[in-house]
């Protein structure tokens, strides 16, 4: 990130997490420098996200090795045909390790429907029951799958005391209402900056400030002004600033609760405190 750039995103006082990037898609070199150019705008920790049973070790590997990163472990609906009783052991082991804080990505997509849906729906649920019993909450991927999201959710409510966060949100309005009424978090990301994401925008307004969490999906969904290039956790701020605006809250009142809502979701245990 050349010196312009870092004096064109906004640095708040009040610290950043980060809770859903893919650090693992970056060269080893460009990870470094992205870790660099976070810290330098004020994001203070990173969560870094598994989507398929190649990259579970990948995650925990950077995880171990960066200071101030986690990471999760679960299979992505588009690898839901990739799933196992090895890789269903291999996350339940992973979930050991203190700094896997969540079951994810899981959950279903029906747009692009890489994997059978009725697959995509057992696959969920059967890593929803690792979450109950790891006592993890879980980070959802839901796209054109409302229905089918809500009823496997209702499912397990009662064994997911940690619940989680539906991540990108950019579902319809009942799912929304649905997820917050259970007291599930809902993820927003640079989706919120584009023109016609006036869905995105609908769903930050109603979700109350303390179930609403801050992250990138990077390296995609690039906030404007940079939208076309790759997206990194430096670039939080603006996502902050817009929904700040749309919340009409100052920026700092939003960014304190945030931060409280990713303490308490990812970072705090059912027995004893912060990890």
């Amino acid at each position: 990130m050349s010196k312009k750039q870092r004096r064109d995103i906004p640095r708040f006082a009040h610290p950043i997490i980060e809770t859903h990037c893919h650090l693992d898609y970056l060269e080893p070199d460009s990870l470094s420098e992205e870790l660099l150019n976070a810290r330098d705008v004020g994001v203070e920790r990173i969560i870094t996200i598994a989507v398929s049973p190649d990259n579970l070790d990948k995650v925990q590997a950077i995880a171990r090795r960066e200071d101030r990163v986690y990471c999760t472990q679960g299979v992505h609906p588009h690898e839901a045909e990739n799933y196992s009783s090895e890789v269903d052991s291999r996350i339940r082991e992973g979930a050991s390790d203190p700094n896997v804080i969540a079951i994810g990505e899981i959950g279903l997509d029906y747009y692009y429907d890489h994997a059978d849906r009725g697959v995509q729906r057992k696959v969920f649920a059967d890593q929803l029951e690792i979450a109950a019993a790891c006592d993890l909450p879980v980070v959802i991927h839901s796209r054109d799958a409302d229905e089918d999201m809500q009823a496997i959710l209702s499912e397990h409510l009662d064994r997911l005391p940690k619940r989680g966060v539906i991540h990108s949100f950019s579902s319809g309005l009942a799912l929304a209402e649905f997820a917050l009424d259970a007291n599930f978090m809902l993820g927003f990301n640079g989706m919120v900056t584009f023109n016609r994401a006036d869905n995105v925008r609908d769903a930050v307004a109603i979700t109350p400030l303390d179930q609403l969490l801050l992250e990138t999906d990077a390296p995609y969904l690039t906030p404007v002004p940079y939208r076309g290039r790759s997206n990194g956790p430096r670039y939080l701020p603006f996502i902050a600033e817009k929904i700040a605006e749309i919340k009409e809250m100052p920026i700092d009142t939003l960014l304190a609760q945030c931060y409280a809502n990713s303490e308490q979701l990812f970072f705090t245990t059912s027995d004893s405190g912060a990890v």
